[in-house]
């Protein structure tokens, strides 16, 4: 079994054409791409199991192991007591060999890329002798759009870095392996793997090789084919001397854009369920990116609120109320409210904070200085010091200005 590269609408050749408007469109086939590899990540449904098994049996053998016996669960909750009540568990060397034999793989990789040199017209060109300007690329095209920073003349390298493996990362990793963690906090005596949320390593290389910006040795095009497979096939697996556990993918995954996202990036998100639910019945509730109890969702109280520690699903469950409603429920006493001078129009409000939180800090309410997605503008609380008595000053701080300073603001966002 081997993996077929996702093909290439463009010339295999070692760099991209100086062009700047055949550039600008091989850098949009790129981000085409790199959306493939999401829509792998975050498919939901049943796993490719022929795929998967064929997949981790290369490994195996390649590691010098014969192939295991295959044992699938519906999630990687039910792999966790799988995993627990078995005392051969902790037999598991083959879960030592894998990594290390892709991890190497990984590195011959990366020397490929790191040695190769290409002469980009462009003062932002990676492979520029001056770190300085390679730091002023990396910083450009985390603010632009790829095929702006194509058509700015930076070069292939750290656009591809930034929109396809960070991005990825951020959507895939940083994201979903994060809240599906929350469901299995205990160890499992080897390396989980993350199937599908591995897109962000495969599909870095791959588009290299896709696209003809690299060529890297035969075992490592054989061992990208093999990830890929794995990306394209499954949910989460755990390898062992004498079995393979494999979690069956989730049978819902929801999501939604970043706010302006520049590179693609998702996150989490649904109002009513679990934004990530496994055929068992376990999942994950998540708004906009983060992880809260069922109670976030179904029933928030003031008084649950006041009682909850994370301060992040404590925002979540107070803008599930609305700020608002809160204000009036909780009682907050007001100490400051005065013009936002960096968002004109809008206004900044200082409160103190409910006994029951701990401490003797302020709350700031402000307004965001972008729009969401539905075109409004959120409020939102910030957490401040409670030495605080004016709203400008605290809303500098937050900025880590003085409040005169943050007062000669032309806008802030």
């Amino acid at each position: 079994m081997s993996a077929v590269p996702m093909p290439s609408t463009f010339p295999r050749r070692g760099t991209f054409s100086d062009n700047p408007d055949e550039y600008a469109e091989s850098i949009r086939a790129v981000c085409a791409q790199r959306d493939r590899w999401l829509d792998y990540g975050l498919k939901a449904g049943p796993s490719d199991r022929t795929t998967a098994e064929s997949a981790v049996a290369q490994l195996y053998r390649r590691s010098g192991y014969r192939e295991p016996k295959f044992v699938w669960v519906p999630s990687p909750p039910a792999a966790a007591a799988l995993i627990a009540a078995r005392t051969a568990a902790q037999d598991a060397h083959v879960g030592i060999r894998i990594p290390s034999l892709l991890s190497d793989s990984r590195r011959r990789m990366d020397r490929r890329i790191d040695r190769r040199h290409i002469e980009w017209p462009s003062r932002y060109s990676h492979r520029d002798p001056n770190a300085q300007r390679d730091l002023e690329a990396r910083i450009a095209v985390a603010r632009r759009s790829p095929k702006d920073a194509a058509r700015a003349g930076i070069g292939p390298d750290p656009i591809i870095r930034r929109t396809v493996r960070k991005s990825l990362h951020t959507s895939l990793f940083d994201g979903v392996a994060t809240a599906v963690r929350s469901l299995v906090p205990h160890p499992f005596g080897t390396i989980t793997w993350y199937g599908q949320q591995e897109a962000h390593r495969v599909a870095y290389y791959d588009i290299y090789r896709s696209f003809g910006l690299m060529t890297f040795g035969r075992e490592d095009n054989e061992l990208l084919d093999i990830q890929s497979a794995l990306v394209e096939s499954t949910g989460w697996w755990w390898a062992f001397d004498d079995i393979a556990v494999m979690s069956e993918r989730p049978t819902t995954l929801h999501t939604e854009p970043l706010p302006d996202p520049v590179h693609g990036e998702v996150r989490l998100h649904n109002s009513s369920s679990p934004a990530i639910e496994f055929g068992d019945g376990s999942g994950v509730h998540v708004l906009n990116g983060t992880v809260v109890p069922d109670w976030v969702i179904h029933d928030p109280t003031v008084e649950r609120i006041t009682v909850e520690r994370n301060v992040e699903i404590r925002r979540s469950a107070i803008e599930r109320i609305g700020w608002d409603s809160y204000l009036e429920q909780a009682g907050l006493r007001l100490v400051d409210t005065d013009d936002d001078p960096g968002n004109p129009g809008c206004s900044l409000q200082l409160f103190a904070t409910p006994a029951g939180w701990g401490d003797e800090g302020r709350i700031l309410l402000a307004v965001n200085g972008s729009r969401e997605r539905d075109g409004e503008r959120r409020r939102y609380g910030l957490r401040v010091p409670g030495a605080f008595s004016s709203a400008v000053d605290a809303a500098g701080w937050t900025y880590g200005l003085a409040g005169a300073d943050y007062g000669r603001l032309i806008r802030r966002t």
